[in-house]
C-alpha cells in the first residue's frame, strides 16, 4: 500500500474538487455508461470498435475518479488567517524582483491541484517555489530551473 501524502488546499480549491468530482459522478458516469449500452446493442463486440472507445473511457474516467476522491480525502484545508506573514510559505502571495530580467513578479504559491499560472497561482511543487520557502523580505534567492539560473529578490509576502 502506497502512503497518501497530505493536500493543502484552500477552502475555495477543495470546493472546486468537490464539484469537479461530483460532476464526474454524477454527468460523466451515466453518459459513458449510456454510451456503453448503445455500442453493446449494436452487435457483437469482438469487432466493435465504438464498445471498445467506450470501455475505454470508463476506465479513464474511473481512474480520475478515484483519484479525485483520494485527493479530497488527504485534503487539509488551510486556515489563511493563521499563516506566518513573516516566511515564504504554502498560501503565500510573493512579490519579487527578478534580478536576472529586471522585472517585477507576483505569484501565489499552491498546492499542485490549485496551480495556474495564468492566475500567479505556482505550484508548490515548482523549483521557484522550493527555492522560495521559508525566506524572508528582502532575502536573495537564487533559483536553478530548465531554462539556467534565476536571481530573485523577495519584495512583499502577503496572505
Amino acid at each position: 500500500m502506497t502512503k497518501n501524502n497530505v493536500i493543502y488546499l484552500t477552502e475555495q480549491g477543495y470546493h472546486k474538487l468537490r464539484e469537479e468530482l461530483e460532476h464526474l459522478r454524477s454527468v460523466e458516469r451515466p453518459a459513458i455508461s449510456a454510451m456503453i449500452a448503445e455500442a453493446r446493442d449494436k452487435g457483437d463486440l469482438s469487432e466493435n470498435a465504438e464498445y471498445e472507445a467506450a470501455k475505454d473511457a470508463q476506465g479513464l474516467l474511473e481512474i480520475k475518479i478515484a483519484k479525485l476522491e483520494s485527493d479530497l480525502a488527504n485534503a487539509r484545508i488551510l486556515d489563511e488567517t493563521r499563516l506566518n506573514k513573516n516566511k515564504v510559505a504554502i498560501l503565500s502571495r510573493v512579490r519579487l524582483l527578478n534580478h536576472t530580467t529586471g522585472k517585477e513578479v507576483e505569484y501565489t504559491l499552491v498546492s499542485e491541484n490549485e496551480a495556474n499560472l495564468k492566475e500567479g497561482k505556482l505550484a508548490i511543487g515548482t523549483p521557484i517555489a522550493k527555492a522560495l520557502l521559508g525566506h524572508k523580505r528582502g532575502e536573495r534567492v537564487e533559483v536553478i530551473v530548465p531554462a539556467g539560473k534565476l536571481d530573485f529578490e523577495i519584495l512583499d509576502i502577503s496572505v
